[in-house]
């Protein structure tokens, strides 16, 4: 956690202060709370911030009130789940994402991650890549992460060890400039070499299940991806992608609105082509961020790269070229 708690975990809730470093300064309170106070509702934060049950510096706050380093926050009593609650993540799962690093410095780690591994934890999943590198890395104050990948998406996820580099990073990506994100899908069908973009805007529905649902819609946000063909095959198509907004399933919908939903989508495809493909060794989602470059990080231009894994490959190259 990116601050210190004077007076250590209690037996019995107790008045709690807690001193703000550098990780925390310009963190909005109730963000912070949010994150430092895990297993207490939310709702519960904003009404202990009304009545002035927490206070910083001893002086009433909003819920935009914006941090500085060296704050001092008074936490009234209130029970929260201890570290210990926490499910342990296997050795064999930390040593395995250990070995999917291909970047880490003082303040970012870049992951390779593999297909059917959530980017963190809710919806009935104890724990996710970023409790998994949490764990792996006690000693950090800071772990976040810095965008998402879809569970069955695979490839290239920056997670970030200082809130300066989150905030940079999160500046880019909403600026769309300074960091540019590849990816790789098989696509069903052969995909038109003229067909270089997709502009449709994505409507984001959430079904009583919790499931989420997403579609072109003139209602929805602002949506572009860049495509580009670099094989075809019989039936199927190697794209390259690349998503210049970030919208929720953005390249699924759009590949699906062109006409050539991904192979192995249970959502936006064809159960009997999931089906067909499956039988030729595709068993998962062929989704695959590839490539990351950011354009100025810490003073140099980082370019960061993960191959497509061998199960995949190995059943692409088992198809017959169209061309």
């Amino acid at each position: 956690m990116a601050a210190s708690e004077i007076n250590g975990a209690p037996e019995r809730p107790q008045v709690r202060f807690v001193t703000i470093d550098e990780n925390n300064h310009g963190q909005r309170i109730d963000n912070f709370l949010v994150t430092f106070l895990k297993g207490v509702p939310k709702g519960k934060i904003y009404n202990l911030l009304r009545k002035g049950e927490i206070r910083v510096n001893k002086k009433r706050i909003k819920p935009d009130f914006r941090l500085s380093n060296e704050d001092v926050i008074r936490i009234a009593p209130i029970v929260v789940a201890q570290p210990s609650d926490k499910p342990m993540v296997a050795e064999g799962l930390k040593q395995e994402i250990e070995n999917r690093i291909v970047f880490e410095d003082k303040g970012l780690i870049v992951v390779n991650k593999p297909s059917g591994l959530a980017v963190h934890g809710g919806s009935g999943l104890s724990f996710g890549l970023v409790e998994v590198v949490r764990q792996m890395r006690p000693q950090e104050k800071f772990i976040e992460l810095v965008h998402r990948l879809d569970r069955d998406t695979s490839g290239l996820i920056m997670i970030a060890k200082k809130r300066s580099v989150l905030k940079m990073l999160h500046t880019a990506l909403r600026e769309k400039e300074g960091v540019q994100k590849t990816y790789n899908a098989l696509v069903f069908g052969s995909w038109p070499k003229r067909k270089l973009q997709v502009n449709a805007p994505l409507l984001k529905n959430e079904l009583k299940s919790g499931e989420r649902v997403v579609k072109v819609h003139t209602d929805g946000k602002e949506s572009l991806t860049r495509f580009k063909v670099v094989r075809n095959f019989e039936g199927y198509t190697l794209i390259e992608c690349e998503p210049v907004t970030g919208r929720t399933h953005q390249i699924r919908v759009h590949t699906q609105f062109a006409g050539y939903p991904i192979v192995g989508d249970d959502k936006y495809s064809l159960n009997e082509a999931n089906a067909e493909a499956k039988q030729l060794g595709f068993k998962r989602l062929c989704l695959h961020a590839s490539r990351l470059v950011i354009d100025d990080y810490d003073g140099q231009k980082l370019v960061l790269e993960a191959p497509i894994e061998d199960a995949w490959k190995e059943a692409m190259q088992a198809l017959p070229s169209k061309f």
